[in-house]
């Protein structure tokens, strides 16, 4: 399956989400690609947007390829990828050091794309993930569990591309799945996308100027 752009892919995802719509979801974007997707199915289940800050954890020679991941919190969750760093030998004080950097990139993003905003109410609540796709599933897994920590009543993980190994390897983190398509050859998510350039902080931003963290409700006259 071949997706225009991210807004594309985000359309296409909410169709397949509309049943949880009655249910008063919260949707969880992992930036900053996954927020063009997560912005079209909270628009279309209208539903709060909210963040989850997630930062792969790169090798040192090869930063696309994810020895681990970190993600946002009084005490941080680290998702180590074992197999990977024994398979490029990096070590704890290197893994440590670049895990560091990549703290210190959330830092920087929470304070650019929340600010003072109000954050959503997560627990008691569906709550649906969404990215515009997923490789090796690290940063997945660590924003998953850092939102099982939050206490959701059902957590429900929605891409748009995900190889089915790795679908099948978070399946028994969450209480659902949703993706458009599984390829057997992956490559990269881009592969998957005519218009797969970077998303901005600017668009992060504006973005959820258009979204509230929480649904407001209007009093009965």
């Amino acid at each position: 399956m071949l997706f225009q752009d991210r807004e594309d892919a985000g359309r296409q995802l909410a169709k397949t989400l509309l049943k949880y719509k009655s249910r008063h979801p919260v949707i969880l974007a992992l930036p900053r690609g996954g927020v063009p997707v997560a912005a079209e199915v909270a628009e279309r289940l209208e539903a709060p947007l909210d963040l989850v800050l997630v930062r792969k954890i790169g090798a040192p020679m090869q930063p696309e390829l994810a020895i681990g991941a970190v993600v946002d919190g009084d005490d941080p969750i680290i998702v180590r990828n074992q197999d990977v760093i024994d398979l490029t030998g990096v070590s704890e004080k290197t893994f440590d050091a670049i895990c560091a950097g990549e703290l210190a990139e959330i830092d920087r993003r929470r304070e650019l794309y929340l600010g003072g905003r109000l954050r959503s109410d997560v627990k008691g609540q569906v709550a649906i993930i969404v990215d515009d796709g997923i490789a090796t599933g690290a940063t997945t897994l660590a924003a998953i569990r850092a939102l099982r920590r939050r206490e959701p009543k059902e957590l429900v993980l929605a891409v748009p591309v995900a190889p089915l190994e790795t679908l099948q390897r978070l399946h028994t983190e969450v209480d659902a799945v949703v993706c458009l398509d599984t390829p057997r050859d992956f490559g990269a998510i881009g592969y998957y996308y005519r218009d797969f350039g970077q998303v901005s902080d600017d668009e992060v931003i504006a973005t959820l100027k258009r979204f509230p963290a929480k649904k407001t409700t209007t009093p009965a006259s």
